[in-house]
């Protein structure tokens, strides 16, 4: 379980207070204005932002001084964060092994991820010779074979169109059945919250509200949430 207990980010003027926990499976999507700290608060999660105070446990465990590679999470951003001098296995098997000297099985393991989100074939090409689309994937299969207990997602798929990115999203929940992960997701958008996460979390005013069950939540939102959206965009 992931608890954050008295958190607090400070950059600048910019402050924002978190204090929530996330049960294993949890589904969760980050909903606010930009600039209001949905980013910010995963970056202090994965460990790429320190906390001016508060703990980031997992598990009771707190890991605000561990490194980000050594914290139980995965993250895709919204460039799918893939090293463009590799090919798509390659970027796949990082999973796995940094230096990359894969046994046989492991390289099949590679290619059954690649497989499942939808590249079989794929795996000798290189970023620039794959679409946004076909990228994200790539960084999906990644995400499949680190098999981490919390999944971070920081609008991974913003840049695609609305089939695709549903595509994406059906293939994020596929990977979370497999791996019985949780999600926090930041979005924008009211159907991607509905679409994948049993509850959501308000961030705005310096403040990321407790999870509250998303159709609850956008059925009687709040003043401020009702103003973010306007009138009838959570309908």
């Amino acid at each position: 379980m992931l608890t954050l207990e008295g958190l607090r980010v400070e950059l600048g003027e910019f402050s924002l207070c978190a204090d929530f926990g996330v049960a294993r499976g949890d589904r969760v999507a980050l909903m606010g204005p930009s600039g209001a700290g949905k980013s910010t608060l995963i970056n202090t999660i994965a460990g790429f932002q320190a906390p001016a105070s508060g703990r980031v446990l997992w598990n009771g465990q707190d890991l605000v001084r561990a490194a980000p590679g050594a914290r139980p999470f995965s993250i895709l951003f919204q460039d799918s964060n893939l090293f463009p001098h590799l090919t798509a296995a390659e970027n796949v098997g990082l999973a796995i092994r940094l230096s990359l000297r894969l046994t046989g099985a492991e390289t099949e393991q590679v290619t059954g991820a690649l497989a499942r989100v939808g590249l079989a074939g794929f795996g000798d090409r290189k970023p620039a010779a794959l679409s946004g689309g076909q990228q994200s994937r790539v960084a999906l299969a990644r995400v499949l074979l680190m098999a981490r207990p919390l999944v971070l997602l920081d609008e991974p798929f913003a840049a695609l169109g609305p089939a695709l990115k549903d595509e994406m999203l059906s293939l994020v929940a596929e990977v979370l059945d497999v791996t019985d992960a949780s999600l926090i997701m930041a979005t924008h958008e009211p159907e991607d919250a509905r679409r994948i996460a049993r509850a959501t979390v308000f961030v705005a005013d310096g403040t990321a509200a407790a999870p509250v069950a998303t159709e609850a939540l956008f059925d009687d939102p709040p003043a401020a949430l009702q103003a973010y959206f306007g009138h009838g965009l959570l309908q």
